[in-house]
Order: structure tokens, then sequence, then C-alpha cells
């Protein structure tokens, strides 16, 4: 539809007509299937409401869209068709690792085909928008939406940002991929003490210069929608925040697409305390561009009495409106409101063969090798007995909370992918051990006590699983852990003040471990758990977090050395939980801990801790040695642009990858600075014995922050440049900025 035609369709509209547009309700409404998300409200939405809204909310699957669009354009009068939006965040039929797995990869071109696979997957179920990615920088491993995000950094963050949106819309002009709506915005990922639903505090400064820039890619990069933040930023939650969403979003950055609602966050403004009622909490958010009110009845009650009392503006709600009928018609839905969904198509493209064999490999370079104590791994496959125990031995739930769409039959378990290399004879498993001693927190997300009590093992299954374990252990030459959190410990409603593993499984590793035999611990979790207990007790620690679809094929792959293991850390893993939260990237203090400084009382550190991180930000190992050498500078001085370069050379007789960071300090600034932050990386590709020189283009934009007088630019002075294998193994040069 030519835009005149779109001006004139909105012209047409009644009140109540363009006012349905701003209201997405979900799918029990029409007779479908239901996700819950949020808390569920009786509305009082009555049929006629039904009949005008303008979105469904987690409705997927083709048969099921096509028939609530087909009933729904019958009585519709000008035929405009419903958006279907759900929560798709790292893959439809074929899972692929919990984002911060994704992130761990350091492979945004890697990403960017994942998500361009999922929205194929997601276009065929009939999905018209997804509520993906979410971008928020997370620096606290106690908030459950961890497993959302990619990491702690905003330059690795902003690149993945990039990724997802432009795999999700790929050829979006032309009728492909599904729109990307990007939350949450902003800086929900700083909710204080990781606490889900919680505020922020922070200043303008870090906002802009930490937790912004990856929502600033995704806009860039195209995204179609952005989703509110439960939180408050500075007094005000996001969701009526003129200065977030007006200021900046709309007015600094230039974004015209629509804004959503999260669920029920419209009428959360009364619980906040910013408003009385419906109606203040419906001016707030329409005033602030607030374009969808997910899952209230706040638009729908409240919108009309504000425009016939003056209250609000008639051009403001028709900018809404336009917004919205203007991304129907760009997704092409005034011509096919079905966007070419049919279980034809469902049969089509899920879960294929080339979409498993990516799904493994994104997996492969999820999975991080923490410790590899005496080399233990890789084993060699059928040369002993290997012993495979723990509750995510044999277990299929490797695809995490938020795959919502996923089928756990379709997952390789780490069984099943272990059985690819050892014979039977030389494969042992029992489970060994309970994933929880409690498991009646399950009863917080609807589950039944039948439910509960199916989950559990009995006091006898578990004393026969424990002898079972022990028994089997005295045959082996290696046993394998498969341990980690339930599913429903991490993800959203998923904060936890005590992130290491379930008590359960850490005294049935203890047994197990003091046979002294070797030992291997795959780690299943949403978010970086502490392990410090456990890096005495084993030998080799492997970080799959829910690995997806392929996941133990991946895993089984790296025990066995078919794959170099390449993944790195996207966030620091905290030596004990008081630490957080922890980051890399923390400002100097005036009394460091230093060599020198270290055994003295005044200076800034923990008395029973130490300040470092179990495992640093992009930290990983390989079966490889890499070492770097020769790092080098074009120039000492510097104006617009210098060249870093960097010698690697692959120590070893196999193939490896290795992720090349470089890391800058700021020595002296207008304002405090970190003391290192992310600036570049390249992965790069060794033949056994095989050394490269890497080079890095340092350019003056990647020095800009913002400054005293908040203005955003590079300062002359002083610089480091840091290269290396993470954040805390670099080379080092210095330069000067001019």
């Amino acid at each position: 539809m030519e835009e005149q035609a779109l001006k004139a369709l909105l012209k047409s509209l009644t009140w109540e007509e363009k006012i349905g547009q701003l209201v997405q309700l979900s799918g029990d409404f029409f007779h479908a299937n239901e996700l819950a998300v949020g808390p569920q409200k009786k509305l009082g939405i009555d049929q006629q409401t039904v009949d005008l809204v303008g979105s469904v909310l987690n409705v997927t699957g083709a048969s099921q869209t096509r028939e609530i669009q087909d009933r729904y354009l019958k009585k519709s009068r000008h035929k405009i068709p419903l958006l279907f939006m759900a929560d798709i965040i790292y893959g439809y039929r074929t899972i692929y690792p919990i984002p911060l797995g994704l992130g761990a990869t350091w492979n945004p071109e890697l990403i960017e085909q994942a998500y361009e696979k999922t929205a194929e997957e997601s276009k065929a179920a009939g999905a018209h928008v997804t509520f993906a990615p979410m971008v928020d920088l997370v620096r606290d491993a106690r908030w459950g939406r961890t497993l959302e995000a990619t990491g702690e950094d905003p330059v690795l963050n902003a690149a993945f940002a990039k990724a997802m949106v432009t795999g999700l819309q790929k050829d979006l002009v032309n009728g492909g991929g599904i729109a990307s709506c990007v939350k949450h915005f902003a800086a929900y990922g700083a909710a204080e003490g990781g606490r889900e639903y919680n505020t922020v505090d922070l200043s303008e400064r870090r906002l802009r210069q930490d937790h912004l820039p990856s929502y600033k890619a995704a806009v860039d990069a195209g995204c179609q929608l952005v989703m509110t933040s439960f939180n408050t930023y500075d007094g005000m939650p996001v969701t009526g925040n003129g200065f977030l969403l007006k200021d900046i979003l709309r007015k600094e950055w230039g974004f015209d697409g629509v804004i959503i609602s999260d669920y029920a966050a419209i009428q959360e403004l009364i619980a906040h305390g910013v408003a009385t009622n419906d109606r203040e909490a419906t001016k707030l958010a329409i005033e602030a561009t607030t374009d969808i009110d997910m899952k209230t009845a706040c638009y729908a009650k409240e919108l009309e009495p504000l425009l016939k009392a003056g209250e609000i503006s008639e051009d403001l709600v028709n900018q809404s409106v336009y917004r919205v009928l203007k991304l129907k018609n760009d997704l092409g839905l005034f011509e096919d409101p079905y966007r070419g969904a049919s279980q034809e198509q469902e049969n089509a493209v899920f879960l294929t063969e080339e979409k498993r064999k990516l799904a493994k490999k994104v997996s492969s370079e999820a999975v991080v090798l923490l410790q590899n104590k005496n080399k233990v791994l890789p084993l060699t496959a059928n040369t002993e007995k290997v012993l495979l125990v723990g509750p995510y031995g044999d277990n299929q739930d490797l695809i995490g909370l938020w795959a919502v769409h996923g089928d756990r039959n379709d997952v390789v378990s780490i069984k099943k992918g272990v059985e690819n290399y050892l014979d039977p004879e030389n494969l042992l498993y029992t489970q060994g051990c309970d994933m929880l001693s409690d498991y009646q927190f399950l009863g917080e997300f609807g589950a039944t006590k039948d439910q509960i009590e199916q989950s559990s093992l009995s006091a006898q299954e578990k004393a026969t699983e424990l002898n079972k374990a022990l028994t089997l252990a005295n045959d082996a030459d290696t046993i394998i852990f498969a341990l980690g959190e339930h599913t429903m410990q991490s993800g959203e409603a998923g904060s936890r003040t005590d992130i290491r593993l379930p008590q359960i499984q850490k005294d049935f590793l203890a047994e197990l471990s003091a046979l002294n035999k070797k030992t291997v611990l795959i780690v299943i979790s949403g978010r970086p758990l502490v392990l410090t207990k456990e890096t005495e007790q084993v030998d080799g620690i492997i970080q799959a977090w829910f690995p997806g679809t392929e996941g133990g094929n991946a895993i089984a792959d790296i025990i066995f050395g078919k794959t170099n293991p390449s993944g790195r850390l996207s966030m620091s893993f905290p030596y004990t939980v008081g630490q957080l939260p922890l980051y890399y990237s923390e400002f100097k203090t005036g009394r460091p801990l230093t060599s020198t400084t270290h055994k003295g009382r005044f200076v800034s550190k923990y008395l029973d801790s130490p300040n470092e991180p179990l495992f640093p930000f992009g930290f990983g190992l390989s079966y490889s040695e890499v070492v770097y050498s020769g790092l080098n500078l074009s120039n000492e001085k510097m104006t617009d642009e210098l060249t870093v370069s960097v010698k690697i050379k692959n120590m070893s007789d196999q193939s490896c990858v290795e992720t090349v960071q470089l890391y800058t300090q700021d020595v002296t600034g207008s304002v405090v600075r970190p003391v290192k932050e992310l600036t570049a990386f390249q992965k790069v590709a060794l033949a056994a014995g095989e050394e490269k020189t890497v080079y890095f283009q340092l350019t003056r934009d990647a020095l800009k922050f913002y400054t005293k007088d908040m203005s955003f630019a590079a300062e002359p002075g002083d610089f480091i440049v840091f290269v290396g294998a993470n954040v805390s193994e670099t080379l080092e040069q210095h330069f000067e900025l001019i």
C-alpha cells in the first residue's frame, strides 16, 4: 500500500478503531493456547474490543494463526490484518544455545546466520514479530534474565545486537524474515541486587557509556520495534519515561518504529506509584510515545475519554496508530495477511538437516573449556571406561526456559552424543543424584503437587542411585559429571542469591571426586555459577550453558577432541557471590590493589575474597597453546588512526581458532576512566604450528567517551593498548593521542 493510501486508511478509522490498533491481547481472547508471561488479570475486555485489537501475543503455528486471522478479518470493516508477536529468543523449532552462550562464541557473523534461520522457521509458523533480541547489558549473575543476555561488555553486546537484528530481518522489505522487537529499553540488566523487576539507579554517563550502545546498534541495524523495560530510570518507570523514549530513542536516535510496553507494564505504573489509576497510567505512557499496550485494558478503556477531555492530543494518538499501520504495511500484511505461513512451509523448514548442522556449529563455538588439569581432555574413544553421571547426563532438557517453541524430544542428550564415540562396554551410566533436594519452588510457576512429586526422586531412589554410581565408579577410568541449574532456576523471575550448584549435586560431586579418578564436570546453566570449590575437586570443567537442540553432539565432539574448543566467556565468573555485580571494566580507584599494595589494609580489596573473578572476561581454553608476541604500533602518536599488530603462533599439532582481544586504557581523562575497555576482537583460525600476524585499525572514534561536560569525544593524552587471549593475559604498548 502506498503512503497516501495508508494515510487515507488512518483518516477513515473511527477513534475506537484507531485505539484498537494500539491494544495487544493474548491468545486466550481468541480461543487459542496462550503462553502466560506475566501476572494474569481480569481485564474486563468485551468482544467488541477484541474484534478491533491490532495484535496478538504469543500465538504461533500456521494453522492457528491463519484461523485467527481469518475469523478476525471477516469482522474487520477495513480488513486491517492482525500482527502476531511472540517470544522467539534463540530459535523457534531448531534451538540454539541461550544468548549468554551465543555471546561466548564471539562470532556475530555466525549468530547472524542462526537468527536468519530462526526467522525462516518463525515466519513459516505465522509469527510476524519476535520480542528479540534482548540486548540488556548484564553484570550481576544473580539476575535470572542473564540467560537472555550476550554479556557484560558494551562493544561485544552491540556487535551481537546488530547481528541478531540483521539476521532476523534479512530481506524484510521483500517479504523475508520477521520484524525484530529489541528489548528491554533501557538498562533493565542493571536491576538492583540482580532482582527481577527491581529499580535501576544509574548516572546518565554510565547509562550512555555502557548500557545504551547495544540498543543504539539495534536501532541502527533497522529494528522495527522497541520494547520498554519494567524498571525505573531516574525515578520514572521506562514505559512512561519521556527522557528515554522521546528524547533519546525518538529524537536523538531518530527511531520512528513502534514502541510496545512489556507485559502489563502500563498498568504497573500504578504499582510504581507514579499514577493513581488506569487513566493516569495511560496518559503517562502515550505521552512518552509508547504505542502498544501489551495485555492491559488501559488504552482500550482510557484513551478515548482522555481524547474527549482534551487531556491528550489527537495528533499524538494518530502518530502511534500510523506507526502500527505502517509496520503492518511494511510487512506486506495487507497483500498477504499470513506472510506465506502454512503447515507445508513448516514441514519444509523446521529442523532441517542444514539447521541441525548450524545448531551444532553454534553450540560447539559456545562451549567454554574452563579448566583442563593434567590435560585430562580430550579423551580418546574406546581406550578406557567412562562413567557418565548427573541429572543432565541423559536429559533432553538442554534448551533452557525461554525456548518456548522448541521440542525437547528433538534434543540430543549428552549421553546420546557420547554414545557416538564409545562402544557400549566402555560407557557406564547412571543418574547418580537428583537435580534438586527441594522442588517446592516449582509451585510458584504453576506446577501441581503431583507434578512436583514426579519431578523428584524418592528417598529410596536417591540412595539406590548413589550406591549405583559409587559401584560403577570403581570400574571407571574417567567420571564425567553432567550437573547444573534446574531449567526453572534461570530466566524471567529466576533471580537467585545463591548461584552455586544445587547442594545435592555438590554433595554428590564431592563423594565421587574423592575416589581419585580422572574427572570432568559439564556445567549446564543459564548464568555464570560460583564454581570455586569445583575447580579444586575436578580435573576438567566444561561450561556448556543450555546448549540447544544439538547440545549433546557438540559437547561430545569437544570431550573426544573432534572439536577444539574455542568459546570465550562474555561474562566474568565470580569467585563468590559477594563480588557481584562483577565486571572487568571497573573504574580506577584512589587506592588500587596492586602487586605492591596487596599486603596493606587500606586499599580497595576484600578481606575474605580476591578482587579478581574466578574466570575473567574473555577467558577460555583450547587443546592448543597459542603464544602471543611482537605487539607493535604503527606510530607512538595517533591523530585519527593507528595500526596495531601482534603475532600469534599455534604451538600444538592440531588446528585451532583463537579469539584475539584488543583492550585500551585512557590513562588520564576529564572523568575517571575504566582500567580496561574492549575495543576490538578477531577470531583467527590457525593450522597446526602456524604463525600469523593479526592487524587491528584503532580509530579515534573507538576512544570516545562521555567527557566531563557530557560531550562524546576522544581526549588527547596517553593511552595503553592491551592485546591477548583474555582481559587478564595481555601484552601492552603505549601511545599518545594528539
